[in-house]
């Protein structure tokens, strides 16, 4: 029996064991003894709790339970979860099913975001710190805390505390974490030195804005000697200096994830004015960790470092500078992402390239890349061994990329943009979304090991396109939205091969099985036939302007497309029997966009259970829904992602059944929505796992004060946007340091109001005009935060 106990600790919680069948016919006694044993090995507290509620659940639903009382079963085995490290959105999700248990959990994590320490500090006088302590074995592999705002730097520590530490250290531990210094850290390690966790491979904090980097980082150097994996996505605090000492610290580390939300205001918008502060908690994170250890300011030695993958997408505060001190990683960096980094200069980009020649995959999107870095790519390199080569290309870094992304770089002639596309022999993913792509370039791929390929809003054509598809059977995701020169014959240049080319549809059926589809003109199947097989293996589809599927095409798509798991229609002509049979048909469809589509919906479309729903956003297509259909889409999808706009009948009371039914919703936009915000945003606020919240002509009821009460009582909010005519009191207080560390963006548009008219966005035209014109929205002021400083932009669009 201890064999047994041992082997359901370390195996038990896996994903493949949960998801089966037989998890439900565990014995109750067996799995309660497997979660009091200390040896229970997770991945995070979510896992162990959604196996509980998995457990619990199917127990309910079997004929032959083995338990006689599963309330009482479901009561005891849910106390041993440790609510306080469960997520919050996670925690708010539960309350759908068990209320009084998900309740309590959301309460606790509020609790503990209000003051952790005092809390942290009576549990260690009391010697009671099992709820606190984050489950480590010698079986665990990977650490996920990802999306707990309540955890700070004193969890990690009394975690991998020895449990015969004396009560009088550990609170000198959990204090010296708090103050910003270590200065028993030499003395910890000593007391602690046999206790590491070296299985431990993975590490995510993402959304943990709480943690201290510098703190964090010493513990993960103790704990886990063998780490590889480090994620700390949507941790905007995190700066450069944190990223150089966790080098230094850890240098065996060879995959960093930083990524963050993107920038909203791209190149392409007018920009008014801009002006930028200085965060005032700017130099929270660079304490005495790093002016003790004298590593402040110190550069990475390249010779002990092992990183080979870094992200550092959305961070828009990296400089060429910096990116030159990432290229002293040279001797191991094969994969960076850069996108969004508008900070960074060609040149720039381009010296990190001639440094890093082992780099092989690139996400370089909306960056400043250009022709000199392609010189770069496509110039020899001085390090090459070999002095001749079979292939005249193979010489040249571009000949060695497997992943290219350079969606929105504009700065490329067409003359750079061939000679880069010339030199591409084996990449696998390749974007060249929003580029001067054109046939000339095209035509010189020869490349025939494409996986994905996205040349969306380009202007080539067939005579291009066509022999890319037929060289490269092995494409699953094809991306060609916009394009509308795939309608022509006849491109800009002639097919060098003499040889012909089908229709759009004929070329990509007769040769690829795809899994991502983004299509629009062109695309244009007329039988069911059309697309199978070769469309059979589709998760993924987005179908929009440039062609209308017909009916039976739309409808017979959970035939075609029997693992659909995502489906965005855009300009499409739509009806309930489509709809109705989507969510009823594809099992795993995810993600449902209906975006300025036509057709007769009615609420029949949504009356019917659909399990796996999670995103749905419904765009200029469902005027007609009311409060009672908002509660019956509650009741038969539980979503986490909610977009209506132009839903005019919804009110005050809307709020209430969206906070209620969904509380585990992270995004909501609502746009032209009625009255929804007359009477203020109160139950909007009551959903506590919100990260992304959007509130346009919704009803002149939001108060002054909806940013900072926002970011107070949403944790995780990351992005706020709102129209200034939704304000009951004319504007809204902007403040420079935000309650939560995580917000990246507040946006406010404003009408332009006619100065003849006098006109409100709220279609209130003077008397003498009899046919009041629609509203023309202009500017929008967007506060944009990121590591180091706040910056107010005021751009033209809006946005």
């Amino acid at each position: 029996m201890p064999l047994i106990c041992n082997y359901c600790c370390a195996n038990l919680m896996q994903v493949q064991v949960i998801s089966s069948k037989l998890f439900a016919h565990i014995p109750y006694d067996l799995l309660y003894s497997t979660i009091e044993s200390p040896h229970l090995t997770v991945d995070s507290e979510k896992q162990l709790c959604e196996a509980i509620l998995s457990w619990v659940s199917a127990s309910r639903q079997s004929c032959e339970q083995s338990v006689s009382n599963p309330a009482d079963n479901q009561l005891s085995l849910l106390s041993k979860v440790r609510v306080c490290l469960l997520p919050l959105g996670f925690a708010a999700g539960t309350k759908r099913n068990c209320f009084e248990f998900g309740n309590n959990a959301v309460c606790m994590i509020l609790n503990l975001l209000k003051d952790s320490l005092q809390t942290l500090l009576y549990t260690v006088t009391d010697d009671n710190l099992d709820s606190y302590r984050i489950r480590l074995t010698e079986y665990s592999k990977k650490i996920v805390l990802s999306g707990c705002p309540q955890l700070t730097t004193q969890f990690l520590y009394i975690s991998a505390l020895p449990t015969d530490l004396d009560a009088v250290f550990k609170r000198t531990i959990v204090s010296d974490v708090n103050d910003g210094c270590l200065n028993h850290y030499n003395a910890l390690v000593k007391k602690a030195k046999t206790l590491s966790f070296r299985n431990v491979r993975i590490v995510d904090l993402s959304k943990c804005p709480n943690v201290h980097f510098g703190a964090a980082i010493l513990w993960m150097k103790w704990a886990f000697p063998e780490l590889r994996t480090f994620i700390a996505s949507y941790c905007l605090l995190f700066q450069f200096e944190d990223l150089q000492y966790l080098l230094l610290r850890c240098p065996w580390i060879n995959e960093i994830n930083l990524s963050i939300d993107t920038s909203v205001i791209l190149s392409k918008y007018s920009i008014i004015s801009s002006r930028s502060e200085v965060r005032r908690d700017v130099n929270r994170n660079l304490s005495s960790y790093y002016m003790q250890s004298g590593s402040y300011g110190t550069s990475v030695n390249p010779v002990f470092s092992n990183i080979s993958k870094l992200i550092l997408e959305g961070r828009n505060d990296i400089t060429d500078m910096n990116l030159l001190e990432i290229s002293m990683l040279k001797s191991s960096l094969c994969y960076i992402n850069i996108k969004h980094c508008t900070l960074l200069t060609d040149d720039g980009i381009s010296t990190l390239l001639l440094n890093c020649r082992k780099m092989h995959s690139m996400v370089l999107s909306y960056t400043s890349f250009g022709n000199h870095s392609i010189q770069t790519l496509c110039s020899s390199d001085p390090s090459d061994s070999f002095p001749y080569h079979k292939d005249e290309h193979a010489h040249v870094m571009a000949s060695r990329l497997q992943e290219l992304h350079l969606e929105g770089c504009e700065g490329i002639s067409c003359a750079a943009m061939s000679q880069l596309v010339s030199n591409m022999n084996i990449v696998k993913s390749l974007c060249l979304r929003e580029t001067p792509l054109a046939d000339g370039a095209l035509c010189n791929f020869v490349g025939s090991s494409l996986e994905y390929l996205d040349i969306s809003e380009t202007v080539v054509s067939m005579v291009s396109l066509a022999p890319v598809i037929r060289r490269n059977s092995n494409l699953s995701c094809l991306k060609t939205a916009g394009c509308r020169n795939l309608l022509f014959e006849q491109g800009e240049v002639q097919s060098t091969s003499g040889t012909k080319y089908g229709r759009f549809l004929q070329e990509i059926t007769s040769t690829c099985y795809l899994e991502d589809v983004e299509m629009g003109w062109a695309f244009c199947p007329v039988q069911v036939d059309d697309l199978i097989p070769s469309f059979s293996k589709v998760r993924r589809m987005t179908v929009g302007l440039g062609t209308t599927l017909p009916e039976n095409i739309l409808h017979a798509l959970p035939e075609i497309c029997p693992f659909l798991e995502s489906l965005v229609l855009r300009f499409q002509v739509i009806s309930d029997r489509v709809v109705r049979n989507l969510l009823e048909s594809s099992t795993n469809l995810q993600v449902l966009c209906l975006q300025y589509c036509l057709g007769s919906l009615t609420s029949f479309s949504f009356q019917t259970m659909a399990p796996a729903l999670r995103i749905l956003r419904l765009q200029w297509v469902t005027p007609w829904i009311t409060n009672d259909d908002l509660t019956i889409l509650t009741q038969n999808c539980n979503l986490v992602e909610l977009w209506l706009s132009g839903c005019k009948l919804l009110d005050s009371s809307s709020q209430e059944i969206i906070s209620s039914g969904w509380p585990n919703l992270a995004c909501l936009q609502l746009e032209e929505c009625g009255q929804i915000t007359l009477d203020g945003v109160n139950s909007i606020l009551d959903c506590k796992a919100l990260e992304e919240v959007l509130l346009r002509h919704t009803g002149r009821g939001i108060g002054r004060t909806i940013i900072t009460d926002a970011i107070r009582e949403l944790p995780l909010l990351r992005k706020l946007a709102l129209d200034l005519c939704d304000a009951s009191e004319g504007g809204y207080d902007t403040p420079n340091v935000p309650e939560g560390k995580m917000m990246r963006s507040v946006r406010m548009s404003r009408c332009k109001k006619s100065a003849a008219a006098g006109r409100s966005c709220f279609g209130e035209a003077p008397p003498s005009s009899s046919n009041p014109k629609p509203v023309q929205h202009r500017e929008t002021v967007v506060l944009e935060w990121s590591s180091r400083q706040l910056t107010t932009t005021v751009v033209e669009e809006r946005l």
